[in-house]
């Protein structure tokens, strides 16, 4: 699918679905474009603009059809958890649930048979296997070309008698669609600045970090917080809280890690493999908006 761009108040304006058997074999596919209700954001990269989408239908009125597509069936994308979180606001926005449980990452899947590739991007797994992209970023064509190397992926999974990677699929229960900060752009053509987000910037923590958490005690300002895998609360805005309570939000685990968020401790992601490496402590997302509500102060300088 194809995005306004990466933010939680970004909105879905391309979507398309190759539905495949146990095989790997293609059964239908499907393609829609969506009115975002704003504008499209990045024109230059998926080519899609206000006048293309101006006809198209709200996400509400494809809605149905997409869950029909969807209903027991796993979620096969290249990033998964960002298809995924993209999917499950917009539902959240239409009042409704989308009918998917599990989902697996083909970036996932190519790192655990070990696949030669230079980089993560699709074009590099397509080109492993020979698959030839017509149209970049073009819904359909992403989603075709994603089907052709999942096939031989999948075979090469149950070769080696591979444990496919898959992931739980929380549906949000609480989100916003609150604006988040954006960044002034220029030189792209045509949009007001700061209209659509790259990438999300959040300001430096001003504490130092305290160290590790410490089981039955209070979080401490400063103190460095990673998540993992599905949230019931959208993911941003448990961090927006995070970051209001005094804590520095980190996109990886370390030894300087005070604490992993995550409801599947199980799982094999790079966090929570860390994590154990390490001995981070590990409270589930329950326990850590409990600990929210009453962070200690740092200690004054």
């Amino acid at each position: 699918m194809e995005t306004t761009g990466l933010a939680r108040d970004d909105r879905i304006i391309s979507a398309a679905v190759y539905r495949l058997d146990a095989r790997g074999e293609v059964e239908d596919h499907w393609y829609t474009l969506v009115n975002p209700e704003r504008d499209p954001g990045p024109v230059w990269i998926h080519g899609l603009t206000s006048d293309a989408l101006e006809g198209a239908p709200l996400f509400a009125d494809i809605a149905e059809e997409f869950a029909v597509r969807l209903a027991d069936r796993v979620l096969v994308a290249h990033n998964a958890v960002f298809d995924w979180q993209m999917i499950a606001r917009e539902y959240a926005r239409a009042q409704s649930e989308a009918p998917v449980r599990q989902r697996l990452c083909t970036i996932a899947l190519a790192k655990e048979l070990d696949l030669p590739l230079p980089n993560h991007k699709l074009e590099s797994l397509a080109a492993h296997f020979g698959v030839v992209q017509q149209r970049a970023h073009h819904a359909l064509d992403d989603a075709r070309v994603l089907a052709e190397a999942f096939r031989p992926s999948l075979r090469a999974a149950a070769a080696g008698g591979m444990r496919l990677p898959l992931l739980e699929c929380r549906p949000l229960t609480e989100w916003s669609d609150r604006p988040v900060p954006r960044q002034q752009s220029g030189g792209n053509g045509g949009y007001r600045g700061g209209s659509w987000r790259p990438s999300r910037k959040r300001p430096a923590c001003p504490y130092p970090n305290p160290g590790r958490y410490e089981d039955g005690k209070r979080l401490k300002q400063g103190m460095r917080v990673a998540f993992s895998g599905d949230t019931s609360t959208d993911r941003e805005l448990l961090e927006d809280r995070a970051t209001e309570a005094g804590l520095h939000v980190a996109t990886s685990l370390s030894r300087l890690t005070s604490l992993l968020v995550t409801n599947d401790p199980d799982s094999g992601t790079s966090k929570v493999v860390k994590a154990r490496q390490y001995g981070t402590p590990v409270v589930d997302e329950a326990a850590f908006g409990q600990l929210l509500r009453d962070v200690e102060p740092a200690e004054s300088r």
